[in-house]
């Protein structure tokens, strides 16, 4: 885990210098999904997300590995895994991208955001913009975005026989805390 956060921080400084005060990681991205069709719920959970922001370009990155979402049941996240989201070939999402709007990283207060980036799911690039909240509160920034993804924006096919089961649209719900980055 320490080599994932170590290479997304080396990502977003763009192989040059960044002050540590600048960077803020999470080693516990908080990535809830939901899909609802008339015949079955679906949803999933996992709290194994990695994500770094560099405060002084406004640059994010996350990585969440894909084997790490849990299910209420083993047969959902075994079908997850191999038939739709292929997780030994696709085996994490990842999304890198840049705050829209300028934040006083410094200063307390709930900013109401926009991230444009690339969103990278079952190994599709997709440019996304995606609304989200940045609360800074004594020193310590914590975020949260809900957005959707159509699976077929991805290359995730779901079969006609299943669509009464498995959505198209999945609701898609992240959540973090991050702390400065400290080189060990």
């Amino acid at each position: 885990m320490k080599r994932i956060v170590l290479a997304i921080v080396m990502i977003v400084a763009g192989l040059g210098f960044v002050k540590a005060q600048d960077v803020q990681t999470s080693k516990a991205i908080n990535v809830r999904f939901f899909s609802s069709a008339s015949l079955e719920d679906i949803e999933a959970s996992t709290q194994n997300g990695t994500s770094v922001i560099t405060t002084s370009k406004n640059d994010f990155v996350f990585l969440v590995p894909i084997k790490s979402f849990s299910f209420k049941s083993s047969l959902m996240q075994e079908h997850f895994n191999e038939n739709y989201m292929e997780s030994d070939k696709y085996p994490d999402a990842r999304f890198t991208g840049k705050v829209n709007e300028d934040i006083d990283w410094k200063k307390d207060g709930t900013y109401n955001v926009t991230v444009t980036g690339k969103l990278t799911v079952h190994g599709v690039d997709k440019d996304r913009t995606i609304p989200g909240t940045i609360t800074v509160k004594n020193g310590v920034v914590s975020i949260s975005a809900k957005f959707d993804i159509a699976c077929k924006d991805h290359g995730i096919k779901i079969p006609s026989m299943l669509a009464e089961k498995v959505a198209e649209i999945v609701n898609v719900t992240v959540s973090g805390t991050y702390a400065p980055y400290v080189k060990k």
